[in-house]
């Protein structure tokens, strides 16, 4: 493996498994305080966590950084912070109304679209032996967001299904941030721009927590765990994803390990909850796991 390849995976797991500490986190704190509550205070969190991470580099590491000066970067700070924010929301609401069998699994399909995309309309190359480990690995993201159960329900159609129109603007807006986020973040300094960006995604939730008047106040003690794990998961994400586009030509790589998050959270939620894990999801997680493997000796 190549030192480029192997920080486009490195990039890609730190996504996977800090999306996944965060959803698995988030499932808890949504029942608590509700949706749009917990996704500010958990970014009020992960910015606080990004800001200390800068800090440290600057002040232990030794590394210095400079602000963008040029009105360009500022903007499109602004705009991905604020397309992001849109992305959750428009996700969260369609989870809310309809049934997650159908809506996870075209969701999670955005990782798709962005790989297939930057292949041919952004021109990224890929090696032959690359192809068949990210098949891989989209299948069985695919087959840990089905719910076999849902999908036995009578009638169960995709037209017409309630949230899916939410979930199919929350995925096109995934694709174009993440298109849009690797083009721009590309030979840039990753974790100041990860934590510029990242306070502008806040903002953007606070925004909307705002504009749907949200109580943001009723948080109870045992909530904030649950909201620091979201904010370090977050924290490690974009962190991760940040290093990988801008140091790596290998979006799809980053953008598909990335999106096979559901790996630890349902592992994690067979530790610490004792949910069930259904025998397809058992063979997603096989099917992620061996095209890993693949990924990693090529």
């Amino acid at each position: 493996m190549n030192h480029e390849l192997f920080i486009a995976v490195i990039a890609g797991l730190g996504g996977m498994f800090g999306w996944g500490f965060s959803e698995f986190a988030t499932k808890k704190a949504v029942d608590r305080i509700g949706t749009i509550s917990s996704l500010v205070w958990a970014h009020v969190l992960g910015s606080i966590i990004l800001f200390l991470v800068v800090l440290a580099n600057v002040y232990i590491f030794k590394n210095s950084f400079a602000l963008p000066t040029d009105l360009y970067d500022w903007l499109g700070l602004i705009f991905f912070g604020s397309l992001q924010s849109l992305v959750y929301l428009f996700a969260y609401k369609g989870f809310e109304k309809g049934k997650i069998a159908i809506l996870s699994p075209i969701f999670a399909s955005f990782t798709g679209w962005v790989a297939l995309l930057s292949v041919l309309v952004f021109g990224e190359v890929l090696k032959i032996n690359l192809i068949p480990a990210l098949i891989l690995i989209f299948s069985g993201v695919i087959l840990l967001n089905l719910d076999p159960v849902g999908w036995r329900t009578k009638r169960i159609r995709i037209i017409g299904t309630p949230g899916v129109k939410e979930i199919a603007i929350a995925t096109a807006l995934a694709v174009i941030w993440t298109l849009g986020w690797d083009k721009f973040s590309e030979a840039k300094d990753w974790m100041l721009y990860s934590f510029l960006m990242f306070i502008f995604m806040t903002i953007s939730a606070y925004v909307i927590s705002r504009f749907n008047k949200v109580d943001l106040t009723k948080v109870n003690s045992g909530t904030w765990r649950f909201l620091w794990l979201i904010g370090i998961g977050e924290a490690v994400a974009y962190l991760a994803i940040s290093l990988g586009y801008a140091s790596t030509s290998f979006t799809s790589v980053v953008a598909i390990l990335s999106g096979a998050s559901s790996l630890p959270t349902i592992i994690l939620a067979r530790v610490f909850l004792k949910e069930k894990v259904a025998a397809i999801q058992t063979i997603g997680s096989l099917i992620v796991i061996l095209g890993i493997i693949f990924l990693s000796i090529s």
